[in-house]
């Protein structure tokens, strides 16, 4: 029952200190449940890329997930109530205020000095991310880029179709899941 608790606050926390939703609380979620020896780096990628193969929201998905590996089922809904229910009812809450000071300048401004923050944190998310893809850890990252020319080539193929066409992402990831059977088995 604690550890139900523990993961509970645990996901609770991330969404409270999560600013620019799902993908943005992904660099905060990691660094949190990796602190908590709660799962590696590597784990929590494949939970982020199990999680975007699913339709719906990032951070629910991963965060059942980690739930799951920790306390089964019942460690799935924690960390999904956790990541979910305290925010949508602020969410419900503030969305009465928010309406009546959303044009107030003391907020834009806080809000022009957030946005870059969330770029950053979903940055470094990819970044760290791709030091576990790339097996870069241990090996500078030029050596694992050569290495692992494979995952780069799909990394930039995916980055290239989500760019410049019109794609829907779900289909990349099938592709890639497609072209993992054929390669990599």
């Amino acid at each position: 029952m604690k550890l139900l608790w523990d993961i509970f606050v645990l996901f609770t926390r991330v969404a409270f200190f999560s600013w620019g939703g799902g993908p943005a609380s992904l660099a905060l979620m990691q660094r949190e449940v990796t602190t908590a020896n709660w799962a590696s780096p590597a784990e929590f990628a494949d939970a982020v890329a199990v999680g975007n193969a699913l339709p719906g929201p990032i951070a629910p998905q991963v965060s059942a997930y980690i739930g799951y590996k920790l306390a089964g089922a019942w460690g799935a809904v924690a960390a999904v109530v956790g990541t979910v229910v305290p925010t949508t009812v602020l969410m419900m809450i503030m969305v009465i205020f928010f309406f009546g000071i959303k044009d107030s300048p003391r907020v834009q401004s806080m809000l022009k000095a957030v946005r870059p923050v969330v770029v950053g944190l979903l940055l470094w998310t990819a970044y760290d991310m791709a030091l576990t893809v790339f097996n870069a850890r241990k090996t500078p990252i030029l050596s694992a880029l050569t290495a692992s020319w494979d995952k780069a080539l799909i990394t930039l193929a995916a980055f290239a179709l989500l760019t410049f066409t019109k794609v829907n992402p779900v289909f990349v990831i099938l592709g890639a899941a497609g072209l993992g059977l054929l390669i990599y088995r």
